[in-house]
Order: structure tokens, then sequence, then C-alpha cells
């Protein structure tokens, strides 16, 4: 264990050393991954699938701010959509607006939460986001990730209705639309897998706001068993045919990330635990103080040794 803290204390410290280094390079693997994920789903437009014009919106969102990730995916999403449909671009561009607004008005710094929620999904580790946001971030927080669920199935959706959509007349445009709005309605996955996540998310953050010990791990674990059954629920209600034990391991897998976030965020020794009561002038003060898991790291030494000059022999 201990060795375990000194190593992170030594990642703390190269990350505050080279932060202005670290954090374009993040930047630029998080969009070159966002990218390289979405044109492999809906790789429709074989222009945006060029290597160089991957690598040169990774660049660029390297130095931008990190909402501007999110622009540029939901723009070459949009430009597959396209290439597949009209009225998919349409279609989406209207969801994607109606996210935007919501996604500003609540929760604008949760970029990482409304980008790497689709990409999970993709990763097949989905229930690890309203675990993880929930221990990290705020009850609004449920905004980005279940709009990040909203874009993947609705691309998902579309890329999966390509065939279908090709059936249709050049000039069934109200037949298309029609078409995949009804499927988007229509999509009960979709909304299980939103009332799911939501909840979890603030089961997750309400648990860990306790002051109980050991309350980071009773709420990923409650969180977990949550999301578990209201998906198993749901299916069982709507017939959605989920995966059960795709849903299961998935969750043992997100408690276990959320395990590896817990020892870098909120490393605590509960043995020390010391209840504190103190007053002022106008309150008394109940204070319980949890010392965190700390270790000073070991400083490397440099001995000098002298050696005394040889004495020099006159003849």
């Amino acid at each position: 264990m201990t060795d375990l803290l000194v190593l992170r204390e030594h990642l703390k410290r190269f990350y505050s050393r080279y932060e202005a280094f670290i954090t374009p390079v993040c930047k630029f693997l998080l969009a070159a991954a966002a990218l390289l994920l979405i044109n492999g789903e809906i790789g429709y437009m074989g222009r945006l699938k060029n290597g160089v014009v991957v690598l040169v919106l990774s660049l660029v969102c390297s130095f931008l701010p990190m909402n501007f990730i999110v622009f540029v995916a939901a723009a070459v999403t949009l430009g597959h959509l396209y290439e597949l449909s009209a009225e998919c671009a349409l279609v989406a561009l209207a969801v994607f607006l109606l996210l935007f607004v919501l996604y500003i008005r609540f929760s604008p710094r949760d970029t990482l939460a409304i980008l790497l929620t689709p990409i999970c999904f993709i990763l097949k580790i989905p229930y690890v986001m309203p675990i993880v946001v929930g221990l990290v971030g705020t009850p609004v927080s449920a905004v980005s990730v279940a709009s990040g669920v909203i874009v993947y199935y609705t691309v998902g959706y579309m890329a999966n209705s390509a065939s279908m959509l090709s059936t249709f007349e050049e000039d069934g445009s109200l037949e298309k639309f029609k078409y995949v709005i009804d499927g988007l309605m229509k999509n009960k996955e979709m909304f299980i897998a939103i009332v799911g996540f939501v909840l979890t998310l603030l089961v997750v953050y309400f648990i860990r706001r306790l002051s109980i010990d050991y309350a980071w791990t009773i709420a990923m674990i409650t969180g977990a068993l949550l999301n578990i059954l209201i998906l198993l629920f749901g299916d069982l209600m709507y017939n959605t045919e989920m995966p059960i034990l795709e849903v299961i391991l998935g969750s043992i897998a997100a408690v276990a990330i959320a395990k590896v976030l817990e020892f870098f965020v909120f490393n605590v020794d509960y043995s020390r635990t010391e209840l504190v009561q103190f007053e002022d002038d106008e309150y008394y003060y109940y204070v319980k103080a949890v010392p965190k898991n700390t270790v000073a790291t070991p400083q490397k030494r440099v001995k000098t040794i002298r050696v005394p000059d040889k004495a020099v022999k006159k003849h």
C-alpha cells in the first residue's frame, strides 16, 4: 500500500510540473479517440475518415477549450449522417441543438461526461459513467450523462437503419423523417438507460456525501446494484432483450474502475477518524475529521565524496 501511495504522489508531482504539456496531449488523445470511434461506427463520408483529417482536427482540439471537442465530434457525426441521409442529419442536428442548450444551461463544465458516455457505450463499459460522475460530479451532471446516452442511441439507431432508409424513394423525405423520429421516440432501451443512469448518478452522489465510514465504497456498490435492477426491470417490462450477463459484468467493471478513481481522489484512513467538538459565541460545532492517506515521497540524496589532493613532491 505504501508503494502505491508513493507512486500516487510521484504522479501528482509529475502532473503539476508538466501540466502545460500533459493537458494538450490528453485533449489530443481524447479528440482522436472520439473521432476514430465515430468513423468506425458510422464512417459513411470517406473524406472525414482520412487519417490526416483526424490528425489535424485532433491537433486543433488539443489547443482549444474542452467544449470545442464536443463541437468537432458533433460536426463529424453530422457529416457522416448527411452522407447517409439528409433527413437523418437534420433530425440529428435538431437533437444536438436541444442537448446543446440543456448542456450549456445546466452543466457546461461536464464536457468529459458528455464525451465519454458514448465512448464507454462503444467500449462496452457504459455503466461506469453514472457511478464515476456521481462520485466526482454534481446532480446537474445527470444532464450531461443523459445527453451522452441520447447521442449514442440516436446515432446507433440511424446507422442500423441505413439499409431500411435506402429503400425509400428519393422524394420520400416525409416518410424518412417519420420513420427516423418514430424509431427514436419508440426506442424503449434508450429511455430505460436514461432513467437508470440518472437515478444511479443521483443515488451515488447523495450516498457519497453522507458522513459515514466508507461512503464512497457504499455508494459505488449501491449504484451498481440499483443500475442493474432498473435495467433488468425495464427489460422485463418492455422486453428490450438487454444482455443480462453484459450488464452484470459491466457493472462489476464499473465498480473496479471507480475504486481506482477513489484511490487517486478520495483515499482516506477511517481507522484514525476523530470526532471534534468546539464552540464560538454563537454556535457549537461537531466535526468528524477523517485523515487522508498520505506518505512522504523519498528524496534523492546525492553524497559528494571529496578526494584530498595528493601532495606534490618537490625535487
